[in-house]
């Protein structure tokens, strides 16, 4: 029992690394996107495909990925 109790603590800490670096990319990413100039086009990874888009709309996204990370981790922090 005592070793499920300890790998499952491992495996939250892991998890909660794995977004705390998440967060970091997105916020990295985000940097870069600001640092471009609004008229210039940038390409977005949908799956395995990368489709042209604005910069004001891979922005919009890279923040709302960034929202969510955030969220699963304030609920990993919660529990």
């Amino acid at each position: 029992m005592a070793y499920s109790t300890s790998s499952s603590s491992s495996n939250a800490s892991d998890f909660k690394a794995h977004l705390i670096k998440e967060v970091k990319s997105h916020e990295v990413a985000i940097a870069e996107l600001n640092s471009l100039s609004s008229s210039r086009a940038v390409y977005q990874k949908n799956g395995n495909i990368f489709f042209r888009t604005t910069n004001q709309k891979a922005t919009a996204s890279e923040q709302k990925h960034l929202d969510v990370t955030k969220r699963k981790l304030e609920m990993l922090n919660i529990s």
